[in-house]
């Protein structure tokens, strides 16, 4: 009896261990010869695109490796923000509140 109440607590209790993910790993490039290889590989017939040579810059004083990444960061950022202003965008114009919005008591644009 006390084996089987054993092992019932050793079962539950196993389904609380975490399970071994089986992602994969992704290389983040952060220099220039990587961004290069990446983009011909991900785009052959543009290939790679920095008309601003931001990769040769050392903003703040720091490595070309920091600032490759701090850009990369920013550009991830802004995307998001730029998916959530869209999503509020329309939402806005779909949406009218049933309350007077202007002096003149009318509840939205017509």
């Amino acid at each position: 009896m006390k084996l089987a109440i054993f092992a019932s607590l050793f079962a539950s209790a196993a389904a609380f261990a975490p399970a071994s993910s089986g992602r994969a790993t992704s290389q983040i490039a952060e220099t220039k010869s990587d961004l290069e290889a990446l983009g011909k590989q991900l785009n052959p017939i543009v290939g790679y695109f920095d008309p601003l040579d931001l990769t040769e810059a050392a903003l703040w004083g720091q490595s070309n490796e920091f600032t490759i990444g701090w850009l990369r960061q920013a550009e991830i950022k802004h995307g998001r923000v730029a998916m959530a202003a869209f999503v509020g965008y329309c939402v806005q114009s779909n949406f009218i509140f049933p309350w007077p919005q202007h002096m003149d008591g009318s509840t939205g644009p017509s």
